[in-house]
């Protein structure tokens, strides 16, 4: 059962926790494969969703345990139905099914929960999962075996176990349950033992279009309007990660520093300062101030230094996050030599801003630095 105090690490800021999204958006083939291996009786135990943060792994997760638990476990029941496709070709179940209603509120019996547990000690989220979290799926099983239907754990996310957490389910994945599913959701299954990566069967989630971007947004109560390419192009078709942009204002953060990059190599210092104060909240004019926008200001800089080298790289602007962008990508970084200092310049950066933080500097004389510094760059660029 879940205690409603506790903040859930799982949830979005801002967003519908995955198991209170009604449909998935965008990603029709992973869909597809599961249904595909559902019917054709090729069901695996254990199944690897993969992809970038935020573009529906775990809303599949939550599809793929309504859907299971809303079915027959017994082996004859489910010979009869690999012949008949389940309605529409997907995932749904009615939200007004039990095993909807009861997943929704976390009471299913036939579900287990896999997350960063709550530090009592700490009062605050674990940074990891924990092999004693990892264990009470051995109680989990023991007395959803009584039932006898199906079982689903949903593990989210399988990168955050500890090494001791990730060898206990190592060992499960290796002698799974009867009639058990185990669905792990990974942003970086590179970092994954090899071995868990060996006995799933992976489900790879690509990064959204924008017009899927857009559906996803209105289904999340967000109406992106005429800035749905803009948030798929800074968010790299992540919907969690447009929800940020969108809470913090990130396109408009976004539109200002490519203002002060078109000035370059002649950077305005007064209108530097001024958005130093906006991302930090000492000037009135940021929206969600603090470290998150703090983050984001440093991030959407990174991120706009990587397009800078991308652009001199291939010859090619990519599709405008805001206005006048192409014309500055490619005044600022017109070929392959530029490119290569962009890219140098970026891992630079990215260091000294990292740096920054761990010693805890001053936030707007850590914007400074790092705009100030890009105005150098450009002018040694230039020369």
């Amino acid at each position: 059962m879940m205690d409603t105090d506790l903040p859930e690490p799982d949830r979005v800021e801002g967003a519908p926790h995955p198991r209170e999204t009604p449909r998935l958006i965008g990603q029709e083939a992973a869909e597809a494969a599961f249904l595909d291996a559902f019917t054709g009786g090729r069901m695996h135990h254990g199944w690897l969703l993969t992809g970038p943060r935020g573009v529906g792994k775990a809303t599949l997760a939550w599809e793929i345990a309504r859907f299971l638990l809303s079915r027959p476990a017994a082996p004859e029941v489910t010979e009869l139905l690999r012949d008949i496709p389940p309605p529409l070709d997907r995932l749904d179940i009615a939200p007004e099914h039990p095993v909807a209603r009861r997943l929704a509120a976390l009471s299913d019996p036939g579900l287990f929960l896999l997350r960063r547990a709550w530090d009592d000690e700490k009062k605050r989220l674990k940074t990891v999962i924990t092999v004693d979290e990892v264990r009470k799926l051995h109680v989990f099983f023991n007395l959803s075996a009584i039932e006898g239907g199906r079982r689903v754990v949903i593990v989210d996310a399988v990168d955050e176990m500890n090494p001791n957490a990730a060898n206990a389910l190592l060992k499960l994945l290796e002698e799974p349950p009867a009639r058990a599913t185990l669905l792990l959701i990974s942003h970086q299954p590179a970092r994954l033992l090899p071995t868990i990566r060996s006995r799933c069967r992976e489900l790879r989630l690509g990064a959204l279009a924008p017009r899927a971007m857009a559906q996803a947004l209105e289904q999340a109560g967000h109406a992106p309007g005429a800035g749905a390419a803009a948030l798929t192009e800074l968010s790299g078709g992540s919907v969690g990660e447009a929800v940020r942009l969108i809470q913090l204002d990130g396109l408009a953060l976004y539109s200002e520093l490519v203002g002060l990059m078109a000035g370059l190599p002649r950077m305005d210092r007064p209108r530097v300062i001024a958005l130093a104060q906006s991302v930090t909240g000492k000037g009135g004019a940021g929206k969600g101030g603090g470290e998150a926008r703090l983050d984001l200001a440093l991030r959407l800089i990174e991120l706009l230094l990587a397009r800078l080298a991308r652009t001199g790289a291939t010859g090619q602007p990519p599709t405008e996050a805001a206005e006048g962008e192409a014309a500055m990508l490619s005044r600022l970084s017109p070929g392959p030599h530029a490119a290569l200092g962009w890219a140098q310049a970026a891992q630079e950066l990215t260091a000294r801003a990292r740096q920054g933080k761990a010693v805890n500097l001053d936030p707007a004389s850590l914007i400074l630095d790092t705009v100030l510094r890009i105005d150098e760059i450009a002018g040694r660029l230039a020369a």
